[in-house]
This record gives C-alpha cells, sequence and structure tokens, in this order.
C-alpha cells in the first residue's frame, strides 16, 4: 500500500510555441494536475540559435502557450516550469522568454513567486575546468581545447532537476530555467516529493514530447502522467488519440544510442527492469524504472561559435543528359571556383552541393545513390569570411553549372531552372557547435543558483 498520493504532471505540448488545442488542455486541467511543466527547446534545429541568441519559435505563438499555463496555474495554486527557454536556454533566450511570462502578468492581472535560473557558463570558468581535466569529451568527439572555449559566443550547460528543486523549495510559483536536461522539468516535483527519480525521470523523458508517444502522435497535444511510488500512468488528453504499449515503448526508444541505458545529468536511468501494460481507457502503466547515480556529477556542455556567412542558390534540372553527367559537372564546377577563388581550395571558405532526388538527405550514406531520378533540386551553397564573398562564390559557382559544357549536352541555353528571382539568397552569419562536452560539477544546485522576484515586477 503505497503511502504518497498520485501526483499528476501535465505536458502541454512538445515545445513551447508549437501549440495545443485549448479543448485539450482544458481535459486536462478537469484532472487535477499538481504541476504544469513544459520543454522549450532543443539542440535538434542546430547550432545557430544557440550562437545567435535568437529563438527558433514565434514570440506570439509562445506567448500564447505561455498564457493558458500561467492564467490556470496560478489560479490552482500549482507551478509552472518551462526548462530550455527561448529555444536554445542562453540568457538571450531566458531574458526573451522571461520578457514575455512579465508581459503576461500584467496584462492578465497575475501574481506570485518567479524563479529565473540561467544555465549559461562563463568562459574563464570554463577555460579553468578544461585545464583541470573537468571538462572532458562526449564520445565519440573530441577533447576541446582552450581556442573552442574563447570562440563560442553562448555557452550552456544541460542542468538537471536540482535547481530546480531548490527554486521550488524556495517558494516559486513559476520557474522559468535556461538549458535543462529535458526531462527534468517534469521530474523536479515528483522528487521533491520524494517520489523515485528513475520513475520521474522516464515519465518526464516521455511527456517532455507530449502526445508524440500516442497513437497517431502529435508534438501539438497534451499528455497527463500520473505518478505513484510505483509506476505512471500516461494518458492523452484528446479523444482523437490514445496511449498504446507500442506508442510508449517505442518512445521511451526516442534518441538513445542504448535501449536500456539512458545517461543524464548525475546518473543512468536503467530500463532493464521497466514494464508496460495497457489499461483501459487508452491509457498505459509503466513501472520498474530505476535511477542510477554516477560517483562523478556531470552535465552536457553545448558551445557555438561563427564561422563565418552563407549565400544560397537553388536550381533544378529533369534534363537526363545533365543528371547523368552531374558527378562530372560538380567536379568541374568546384574546379573553376576554386582556380578563381583561392580561398576555396586552401580550405578558407566552403562551395557545398546538395543534390536532392539523388543524395541531398543522406549524402554519402545514401544506399539508393545509383537509382536515377527523373528530376534534381541541387542546393549551391558557398560560405566565406564575409557576405560579399560569399555572394561571390556562390555567383560564380551557379553561373559556371549554368553554363557549363559536357559530353552529351543538347541544350546550350542553360542547363539549371530557378524557381525564385534572384537565384541567389544571402543567408547571413554561419554557426558551428564549438563544444558539446561533459563537464564535471561538485555541486549541482549551486552550479545554478536562481534569480528570485515577484511575478507580476517590471522587466
Amino acid at each position: 500500500m503505497t503511502s504518497l498520493p498520485p501526483l499528476r504532471i501535465l505536458s502541454p505540448t512538445a515545445i513551447l510555441g508549437y501549440g495545443f488545442p485549448k479543448a485539450s488542455f482544458e481535459a486536462g486541467l478537469e484532472k487535477n494536475p499538481d504541476v504544469i511543466a513544459v520543454d522549450a527547446g532543443s539542440t535538434d534545429p542546430g547550432p545557430y540559435y544557440l550562437g545567435a541568441g535568437v529563438s527558433f519559435t514565434d514570440r506570439t505563438a509562445v506567448k500564447r502557450d505561455l498564457r493558458y499555463m500561467l492564467v490556470a496555474g496560478r489560479a490552482r495554486g500549482i507551478p509552472i516550469l518551462v526548462g530550455t527557454a527561448g529555444g536554445a536556454g542562453a540568457r538571450p533566450h531566458l531574458d526573451w522568454c522571461v520578457d514575455i511570462v512579465r508581459e503576461i502578468a500584467r496584462e492578465d492581472g497575475l501574481s506570485g513567486r518567479l524563479a529565473v535560473i540561467a544555465s549559461d557558463i562563463e568562459k574563464p570558468g570554463l577555460a579553468a575546468a578544461l585545464q583541470r581535466g573537468d571538462l572532458q569529451p562526449l564520445p565519440p568527439g573530441e577533447q576541446a581545447t582552450a581556442a573552442d572555449v574563447q570562440a563560442s559566443t553562448n555557452m550552456v550547460a544541460q542542468m538537471g532537476e536540482e535547481p530546480l528543486i531548490a527554486a521550488l523549495e524556495a517558494g516559486a510559483d513559476v520557474v522559468i530555467a535556461g538549458r535543462c536536461y529535458d526531462p527534468a522539468v517534469f521530474a523536479a516535483l515528483p522528487i521533491l516529493r520524494g517520489y523515485p527519480r528513475g520513475l520521474a525521470l522516464h515519465a518526464g523523458k516521455i511527456l517532455e514530447c507530449a502526445a508524440i508517444a500516442a497513437v497517431p502522435g502529435s508534438g501539438s497535444d497534451c499528455m497527463l502522467a500520473t505518478l505513484d511510488e510505483d509506476g505512471f500512468v500516461l494518458e492523452t488528453l484528446s479523444p482523437d488519440r490514445t496511449c498504446t504499449v507500442a506508442s510508449v515503448a517505442a518512445h521511451t526508444l526516442y534518441e538513445k544510442s542504448d535501449p536500456y541505458r539512458l545517461p543524464g545529468p548525475g546518473g543512468v536511468l536503467d530500463l532493464t527492469a521497466t514494464t508496460f501494460e495497457q489499461l483501459d481507457g487508452g491509457r498505459v502503466r509503466v513501472a520498474g524504472s530505476r535511477f542510477e547515480p554516477t560517483s562523478d556529477y556531470f552535465v552536457k556542455i553545448e558551445g557555438a561559435r561563427p564561422l563565418g556567412f552563407r549565400t544560397v542558390s537553388i536550381a533544378g534540372s529533369r534534363s537526363p543528359d545533365f543528371i547523368a553527367n552531374l558527378d562530372t559537372i560538380i567536379a568541374g564546377v568546384r574546379a573553376r571556383v576554386s582556380d578563381n577563388f583561392t580561398e576555396v581550395e586552401t580550405g578558407n571558405a566552403e562551395l557545398l552541393f546538395r543534390v536532392y532526388g539523388r543524395d541531398g538527405v543522406m549524402g554519402a550514406l545514401e544506399p539508393e545513390r545509383a537509382q536515377s531520378a527523373h528530376e534534381v533540386g541541387i542546393v549551391i551553397e558557398a560560405v566565406s569570411e564575409t557576405q560579399e564573398r560569399a555572394d561571390m562564390i556562390c555567383s560564380f559557382a551557379r553561373s559556371t553549372m549554368l553554363h557549363f559544357g559536357y559530353p552529351g549536352r543538347i541544350s546550350t541555353a542553360g542547363n539549371l531552372a530557378f524557381p525564385y528571382s534572384p537565384s541567389d539568397f544571402k543567408a547571413g552569419i554561419v554557426y558551428g557547435f564549438s563544444l558539446y562536452h561533459l563537464l564535471r560539477l561538485q555541486d549541482p544546485a549551486r552550479a545554478f543558483p536562481f534569480e528570485m522576484s515577484n511575478l507580476e515586477e517590471a522587466s
């Protein structure tokens, strides 16, 4: 017989700003949740957003989602937690999200205590950690260098649940956090109240993607988890979706290199004894998940640095003779560009060709590359130290490919069809991941102190 009451976690959407049906959210509120939590970001969109300090989600959409959450949470006196605020979780993203929260509080007359938890890592501290050996490679990556640290514009650490728990213990009604381990915002309150860490983190692992673990799956719909001391039950909040053993078990395997062990801050989620049971009403019960702490506490570090400026041209062809000679044509165009722009030859600028309809998605890993397509789409991309130089390289490559001669050529008017005029697009600054490493911490809560204020205070 359990001594802890059921604890309900409402996850409205897979990423804040992706939206959710109002009816599903209200159905979740009727279940009397103890906490509303949401993951607000990801590294999936690539390094640009971290490096540039901007969000990949729309402000109006984020404000819409947040308003539902904040109004409902404050009316019921339950906490609201947001992780990886602003999409990438660095200070610019965090401030952007907090500004939206305060704007809603002013407009809707909301009050309460707001905890803001930054996840940024300063360069001197990270450089010192590198020298101590506390900054380690994340396999199969290489060891970081001092140059990697110095070149980064933003660097964040993926905090675990400890800083969130500290904020809740201090009386926070709303917690807005920088870069978080995805399950952390869902697991924080259950762990604080004594529920098993392994169960809380496994529930969070599924809830962070909301109803993607349902049939049919959707990242723009709500999911509810009800925890007890022995397991948790998942259920969707839309009559159009259901949870099945297959869908929940499949999502448990999502984004994992090992089906049974999921490393995270401070330890490993062990799923070797996990069970899945189908219940009535399209619900699934999960039990047996355990957490194994490690002797050292590591968090993942993410950093991004500028690489140059990008210009892109998009073209297409459905000429069989052109498609048959495409490898030869690309090689010839590349040789001519390198002859005219020494930085391409020396590797100080990049010229890329992506051929869609052949291997544009998988590149060299494409197993069916030899199959002939009736048409192809070609993306020509140049990256150089200035936008002007990238423009010149892309323009030269595009015009060279347009008129390139090859054996068996029939049409001399031009090899390419362009869907847009102008044909070349200035894409601006390009970022790459400079850090994707593990940082050893001595105290995971003190490493991410929170700032507490009144929700209604001016920004």
